[in-house]
């Protein structure tokens, strides 16, 4: 293990030539994208799925417009868990996360639109399914719940996957860009009416990094630091076209990019230069810094602190060692919080909003503590300066976690599959209770 870690450190030296220095201080473009300051509302009690980790795939295999995504790709050739055609039926059955949402009380619910379900083959349109994903938001908007849309959360149709030519796949595929552009144009024209807010992309330095570096998601590139850059760049400018595009269609938009950002610890002894630690803080900053202009607030999704060493790295991902961890091996570090959003504050002065924050666990107690001691520290925040605008704890119903299957269980609902049915844990009871009591933290 030691012996492959120098190994490892010496590559990342060299394939991130000019990224080993620490994040130059933010500058925002001479004239930025965004010049006036978000106005005050009421605040954004919410939750949060994803489309792919929810929703069914609604049309049968023989369908015209049955479809593929990059992950289902990737599950066929070994690299994932195969999640199958079900999920937990919020395509087909929207209305019992409605039903859950008003339970629940919240004020705001973010959802995905899957790309590859609207569009299943290039310049093939579902209309029938873009028209559906309107219908959720009008249905929420007459609910009183602010329908929050996310463009991109980590999919993209299988006809811009290419498993025996990766390096020409998803951000590098020839004709991402031109298809993108078309695709948030349809989508934002026919949203118009009843989406305000659109989040061009969830965690885009998360994907890339485990995409093009790790090799540990789509398109499965272990060490391509060279395409990773690049991969960068085209995701940035698909940023920058989305929030143009969007503000186009609605000039009243509001635009949030949404960020995984740990708290990451400098350990002194295992990383003496500094060098695993400012490869992460770039992981963290350099897409953010690329785009932030264009967006009104910052979503920054926290779940855990690590320290940035190789060999804390190479130990992750144990389970639930003690009570200081998560199912993933995430490791519980409520100040965290406070930390991060300290710095997205005095980094990029805009307000910000908590987009994804919770645990992997079969404890409700365990749960419980873990978000009242988040919004502690987000209230910590607040009274320290930082303009947090909203609180979403992920997610609404247990779903499929990605790379880990069907393993972490981070819902306010758990899920029966036999009668579709969502079902209220107590996690989700408290949350309910909470923001009931306290509308403004």
């Amino acid at each position: 293990m030691w012996q492959a870690s120098r190994i490892f450190l010496v590559i990342v030296a060299v394939a991130f030539t000019g990224c080993v220095t620490p994040p130059a201080p933010y500058k925002a473009p001479v004239e930025p994208a965004v010049t006036k300051p978000l106005p005050k509302e009421k605040f954004w009690w919410g939750t949060s799925t994803a489309s792919y980790q929810n929703e069914d795939r609604g049309v049968p295999p023989d369908s015209p417009m049955y479809f593929q995504t990059d992950w289902d790709a990737y599950g066929k050739e070994g690299h994932a868990p195969i999640r199958g055609d079900d999920a937990v039926f919020s395509w087909s059955r929207f209305d019992r996360d409605l039903a859950a949402l008003k339970q629940l009380g919240v004020t705001h619910f973010r959802f995905g639109v899957e790309w590859a379900r609207i569009e299943p083959k290039p310049g093939v349109i579902n209309e029938a399914a873009l028209a559906q994903y309107v219908r959720m938001a009008r249905d929420l908007r007459a609910a009183g719940i602010e329908p929050v849309v996310t463009l991109w959360h980590f999919t993209f149709p299988d006809w811009l996957y290419d498993g025996k030519a990766k390096a020409r796949s998803n951000f590098l595929h020839p004709d991402v860009q031109e298809a993108w552009r078309k695709h948030v144009t349809r989508v934002a024209k026919a949203m118009k009416p009843y989406v305000r807010i659109y989040v061009p992309q969830n965690e885009p330095n998360g994907a890339l990094q485990l995409g093009w570096i790790a090799g540990h998601w789509p398109p499965g590139l272990l060490l391509h630091p060279f395409a990773y850059k690049r991969a960068m760049r085209v995701s940035a400018d698909m940023f920058r076209d989305a929030a143009a595009i969007v503000r186009e269609q609605r000039p009243d938009a509001v635009i949030m990019g949404i960020y995984s950002l740990p708290d990451w610890r400098r350990n002194r002894l295992q990383d003496p230069t500094k060098l695993v630690y400012n490869i992460v803080q770039r992981q963290n900053f350099d897409h953010l810094d690329m785009v932030a202009d264009t967006m009104d607030i910052i979503g920054v999704n926290y779940y855990y602190a690590q320290d940035a060493s190789i060999t804390r790295f190479l130990s992750r991902g144990h389970g639930e060692l003690s009570s200081d961890y998560t199912q993933l091996g995430w490791e519980i570090v409520p100040e965290g919080l406070f930390n991060v959003l300290m710095t997205v504050h005095k980094r990029y002065n805009k307000p910000v909003v908590i987009s994804e924050n919770g645990l992997g666990t079969q404890s409700e107690r365990k749960r419980i503590r873990y978000i009242r001691e988040h919004i502690a520290q987000m209230r910590r925040a607040m009274e320290s300066g930082v303009d947090v605008r909203g609180y979403f704890p992920w997610t609404l119903v247990d779903n499929y976690e990605w790379k880990e299957g069907w393993h972490g269980q981070f819902g306010l609902f758990s899920y029966d599959p036999k009668t579709k049915n969502r079902v209220l844990e107590p996690t989700g009871r408290w949350f309910s209770t909470f923001i009931k009591l306290h509308p403004a933290p």
